[in-house]
């Protein structure tokens, strides 16, 4: 707990703390709840875990739209009731990490109200404004993530002020040394209250073109929303976002063992490298290469070994499901023509064998698909705005199933805040607690071997293959050799191997003959002598 680089190579657990655990009966999860269920975050062998806002909110875009970023939202509990996550956590040997959305406010938020009443008040400058063109439409071209222009008319200042999400999650001004220094206060009172870092959303997000120069297009010949159509140059990715990370970077490492992870939205492996090499950005980022559709194995290699390995050239996250995205047990498994319990354990095997720190998020140990949530039940802005070319986000977000039962152990209340999907119900903790072999028993123990492996946890990558759905790459530390093989195909294929390979983890692979033979949809873990 010391160690100031506990999180290379850690296993973090995300939970969303809406859809954890209700401990008030009121249908939706709570900080009580979270610490309820701190035993089973231990059991699972992980480093820590990752909370998703809790923060005083409206919740129109559920916590993601802060009101008050020092305080609890009632709905969550209290103060207090952080103090006694924080104590119950570090009491289990686990790390935590709080998200911080510093891209954005809610326009609720004491800061803005301030901002949005003329142009002379002490916070005028605290947000992006700025003045319409001629012909009063809005100053550029400028699409915001959930659909339409990314700027909003203010009739008390008569110019417009830029949300790249909702028009009620106005962007902070980080040109602005006061909006700086206020939110390096946030960071400071989280981290002496006892959190162990932050998970910064849209990090790349933070400082806009002082220009306001047009977006150029995309090219996306079939885009989903108007943000598709445009590349984001001007809005996001700014040089000087950078500057205000080193500020950063110097606050928390001041704070002893703490560290910081980026989302970088969308991102890639080139950004991840920008926003993390050197010893003065981010201590980690992830972006969201494995957070879409199935990559296959060529375009997976391709991103992995990017990475170099020297000390200043960054330390990757990776992460394959999120509160963002579908499960990617349905995701991925679609992708590859897999079921969900042919599909779970193979991509935690390929999670759980790659360099880097890993986020795995809740429910995924029990192999969830994603969730069936019908239209008239989305609670997500954004889905029910692109709905039906897209469901959103609610799939991803309904409650944990802890107890095969109509609540599934989630709450006391006749209704969730989001329905109960059958499917993960019978997945549920307590079924899987009692089988002998179960997609909960193998997620542990693919954690306890990573932590129990030096290769594994910290080693170099190497691919060896990446071809007509075989992937495999090796991990060394030392001399210890640890050869990872996945099979993405429906057919039973076999794998050449040399020397006197040990299998060190695989349900179903056979040696035979210097040769893994590995059924459908499969993996295998091998020690190489």
């Amino acid at each position: 707990m010391t160690d100031n680089h506990w999180w290379r190579g850690a296993v973090m657990y995300q939970i969303y703390p809406r859809s954890f655990a209700d401990t008030n009966g009121d249908g939706i999860g709570d900080l009580k709840g979270v610490t309820s269920k701190l035993d089973h975050v231990r059991s699972l062998g992980v480093d820590g875990l990752w909370l998703s806002p809790f923060f005083k909110s409206p919740m129109r875009d559920f916590g993601y739209d802060v009101s008050d970023y020092c305080d609890v939202d009632p709905m969550f509990g209290s103060l207090a009731d952080v103090d006694a996550l924080l104590k119950g956590a570090h009491a289990r040997e686990l790390k935590v990490i709080i998200d911080q959305v510093w891209s954005h406010t809610s326009s609720d938020h004491a800061w803005f109200q301030e901002s949005r009443q003329n142009r002379t008040n002490a916070k005028a400058d605290w947000y992006v404004w700025a003045d319409p063109k001629p012909d009063g439409s809005p100053p550029n071209n400028w699409q915001a993530w959930f659909g339409g222009p990314a700027w909003t008319w203010e009739p008390r200042r008569r110019q417009y002020y830029q949300h790249n999400f909702l028009p009620t999650q106005p962007d902070l001004n980080f040109r602005s040394p006061d909006v700086q220094a206020a939110i390096l206060e946030v960071a400071r009172f989280w981290m002496d209250r006892g959190v162990d870092g932050f998970r910064l959303d849209v990090a790349n997000y933070y400082v806009h073109d002082a220009m306001l120069r047009d977006n150029p297009p995309s090219g996306d010949p079939a885009p989903a929303l108007p943000r598709n159509m445009q590349l984001h140059t001007y809005n996001s990715n700014q040089p000087e976002t950078l500057a205000f990370i080193a500020k950063l970077r110097e606050v928390v490492d001041g704070r002893g063992a703490k560290m910081m992870v980026g989302e970088l939205a969308p991102g890639s492996y080139a950004l991840m490298h920008d926003y993390t090499r050197t010893q003065k950005r981010l201590h980690t980022a992830y972006a969201f290469d494995f957070l879409g559709a199935w990559p296959g194995v060529e375009r997976m290699a391709e991103i992995l070994q990017q990475w170099r390995e020297g000390a200043d050239d960054g330390w990757p996250s990776w992460a394959v499901s999120n509160h963002d995205v579908a499960r990617v047990a349905t995701r991925w498994g679609e992708g590859i023509g897999a079921a969900a319990p042919r599909a779970a354990p193979l991509f935690m095997s390929l999670l759980l064998a790659l360099r880097g720190t890993i986020f795995m998020y809740q429910g995924e140990e029990l192999g969830l698909p994603d969730a069936d949530v019908p239209f008239e039940k989305l609670q997500d802005p954004w889905g029910i705005a692109g709905w039906p070319a897209t469901k959103g986000r609610d799939g991803c977000r309904t409650p944990m199933p802890w107890k095969d039962e109509v609540m599934a152990g989630f709450t006391k209340a006749k209704e969730a805040w989001l329905p109960i999907d059958p499917r993960q119900r019978v997945l549920a903790v307590d079924k899987q607690e009692k089988l002998t072999e179960s997609m909960l028993h193998t997620t542990r123990h693919l954690i306890a071997l990573r932590k129990a492996s030096k290769a594994l946890g910290e080693g170099a990558f190497e691919i060896v293959e990446a071809a007509n759905g075989r992937f495999v790459f090796d991990r060394v530390w030392q001399s210890q050799r640890i050869r990872c093989l996945f099979n993405f195909t429906s057919a039973t294929t076999t794998m050449p191997l040399s020397g006197k390979p040990e299998i060190l983890w695989s349900p179903e692979a056979i040696l035979s003959g210097g040769n893994l033979v590995m059924e459908p949809f499969s993996a295998a873990w091998l020690r190489l002598a």
